[in-house]
């Protein structure tokens, strides 16, 4: 994989990453590697050098063959979702300020050694499957998402708990009664799955997790299926147009009506992530829930 153009997006306001940024800008000029960062990344105090190229962080994905993403999780996932829209086969490198992110999960002493592998040839990836949401409104196709993470519908902060029909392959599975619902990926699975009381699943598993939120049946469990089936979830019992909402990875979403429609499935794009050097998935699990700690 040839890199010749890197992207450079910082968490939104985060000065300390200031530093970081100018150095890797002189690292790539100095590998005759041309740096694009995003606006507000460029904006940070001592950032950029002047004159260096910035667009939008819609437009950066079109632009680069790598991105580099310096924040949290949070910030990357929105950067995933760029990615898809684009339908762009760019990776990912992750840089967390502060603990370790299941996604963003190198170090800012990693940065360096990372970049350099990456525009050496020998990094290693990780390949992370993603979701595919459709929703329906009266037959019509309303709008389309590509997520990593997950997919949520919740109740608005006052309403009762809220009704959703599910059906897996056109099969109907169930009528929950709760406080929401999440359609996870096994990535997403540590995410508000975990939170939730859901399974965490091996990213490399291809499987899919509908986790209900507070149900109102005890026995209504997380479920496990094949990466290959088909969701569907259509909403009940809404009074107004906004008791219920559906949420994309936490970035965004929008309220559902009576009898609107989301079909949730894997989806053929994937998202490569440059990995950490000599840390497993189960390392990174044991630092971030303090297995082993009293």
């Amino acid at each position: 994989m040839s890199i010749r153009r890197v992207g450079i997006v910082a968490k939104q306001g985060l000065v300390a990453a200031s530093e970081h940024v100018a150095e890797l800008g002189a690292r790539l000029r100095e590998r005759g590697v041309d740096a694009v960062y995003d606006r507000d990344t460029a904006a940070l105090p001592g950032a950029a050098a002047q004159g260096t190229k910035t667009v939008t962080r819609e437009a950066l994905p079109r632009d680069v063959d790598l991105v580099i993403v310096l924040g949290g999780d949070g910030t990357l996932l929105a950067m995933a979702a760029r990615i898809a829209q684009a339908q762009r086969d760019i990776p990912i490198l992750g840089v967390n300020f502060g603990s370790l992110g299941f996604l963003t999960e190198i170090r800012i002493d990693e940065l360096m050694p990372s970049l350099e592998r990456v525009l050496d040839g020998t990094a290693v990836f990780d390949e992370r499957a993603m979701l595919e949401a459709d929703a329906y409104r009266k037959g019509q196709q309303v709008d389309s998402r590509i997520v990593l993470n997950d997919v949520v519908f919740t109740k608005a902060a006052l309403s009762r708990m809220i009704e959703l029909s599910v059906s897996v392959d056109g099969g109907f599975v169930t009528r929950v009664k709760a406080d929401g619902l999440i359609i996870a990926s096994a990535t997403g699975s540590t995410a508000y799955n975990l939170a939730a009381g859901g399974p965490i699943v091996h990213p490399m598993v291809n499987a899919l997790v509908m986790t209900p939120i507070a149900p109102h049946t005890l026995t209504n469990r997380p479920v496990v299926i094949p990466g290959g089936a088909g969701i569907e979830v259509e909403a009940h019992g809404s009074s107004s147009p906004d008791e219920i909402f559906v949420t994309y990875d936490g970035q965004s979403g929008y309220p559902l009506h009576e009898s609107d429609v989301v079909k949730v499935r894997m989806s053929a794009r994937i998202l490569r992530l440059v990995k950490a050097p000599a840390r497993s998935y189960f390392e990174l699990l044991r630092e971030k829930l303090k297995w082993g700690e009293r």
